[in-house]
């Protein structure tokens, strides 16, 4: 059998071209699903408890995590929050509560309350990262949002979060 050059590196192209092709193709549709797929134990987001809060003419209806296991997971694995849709933290202690976004797939907006819900601070946090977000003063609850969410609302510090449950 006689080949040309230009067809010899024609079926070589190819060769190489489709195995690459099929291994992008297989990392590409793998990342949706390992992004999608909770661990064992994890709650799913329909088992947090939810509450409906108020930010100036602006309801959020938000999960509630409020022991140490709900906490921990927050908004880890979500792929995506509705439009105004967040997870409330609520602690035990009046303290300067750090977050991080380890294993949390959507960048988010984070702000930090007392207990009467006088926002003290917001920070924007990004996706999969572990750098610490802490609040300059104590507090009790946090608020994340989908990144962005309280500047496009005009939220700022100083203003209060309505409806926040009752501290124990």
């Amino acid at each position: 059998m006689r080949f040309s050059m230009r067809s010899l590196i024609a079926r070589f192209a190819v060769a190489v071209a489709l195995p690459l092709a099929a291994l992008s193709l297989a990392a590409t549709s793998a990342v949706p699903a390992r992004a999608q797929q909770m661990p064992p134990g994890a709650k799913q987001p329909s088992e947090f408890p939810r509450v409906k809060l108020t930010a100036g003419m602006y309801v959020i209806d938000a999960g509630v995590a409020a022991n140490d296991a709900d906490r921990e997971q927050g908004l880890m694995y979500r792929t995506n929050l509705g439009p105004n849709e967040g997870m409330l933290f609520v602690f035990n202690e009046n303290a300067g509560h750090c977050f991080w976004m380890k294993n949390t797939l959507i960048p988010l907006s984070i702000a930090f309350m007392r207990a009467d819900g006088t926002i003290t601070d917001i920070d924007e946090m990004q996706a999969e990262t572990t750098n610490n977000h802490c609040p300059t003063h104590n507090g009790v609850f946090a608020l994340e949002m989908s990144k962005g969410w309280f500047t496009s609302k005009g939220i700022k510090p100083g203003m209060q979060i309505q409806g926040l449950p009752a501290l124990h």
